[in-house]
């Protein structure tokens, strides 16, 4: 019991309690003059939107491996064992849209292929969107004479 409780401490208690000194004594340098603020980034809309679209694909790709985690790949008969619990091959399968039926009953979830479109369209509008507003910004920014 002792050493699990020592080893609690050394993981736990003491990187928390050097991490509080640390922010603790940083603060205190802010606060006295010693130290400047954080430096804060500048978000243009453009950038936003960029960041929107990456995340969107990312999401879109993560729910697209799941989706493809029904689908029968090195034995077709244990898709339709761990989906439906019967020892069959399965009727039809796909990739796009994500769909595995065996013996009449669709296994993958209802919602993956909803959200596949949806993360799809969400990300390329918001990549058209990048693209339109870091265009305009630049614009403005070389027009002379304003």
């Amino acid at each position: 019991m002792a050493t699990l409780i020592g080893t609690v401490i050394l993981a736990l208690a003491l990187p928390a309690w050097a991490g509080i000194t640390f922010v603790g004594l940083v603060r205190t340098r802010r606060e006295g003059g010693g130290l400047p603020g954080p430096p804060r980034r500048c978000w243009s809309p453009a950038r936003k939107c960029a960041w929107l679209g990456v995340s969107a694909f990312v999401a879109g790709g993560a729910l697209h491996l799941y989706g493809m985690s029904y689908l029968p790949f090195l034995f077709p008969e244990d898709a339709c064992w761990f989906g439906a619990g019967v020892k069959a091959y399965p009727d039809s399968s796909g990739t796009l849209p994500v769909s595995l039926v065996c013996r009449g009953r669709e296994i993958v979830p209802w919602w993956v292929n909803p959200g596949l479109l949806a993360l799809a369209v969400t990300g390329t509008t918001a990549a058209v969107a990048s693209v339109t507003l870091a265009v305009r910004a630049r614009g403005q920014k070389t027009v002379p004479g304003t």
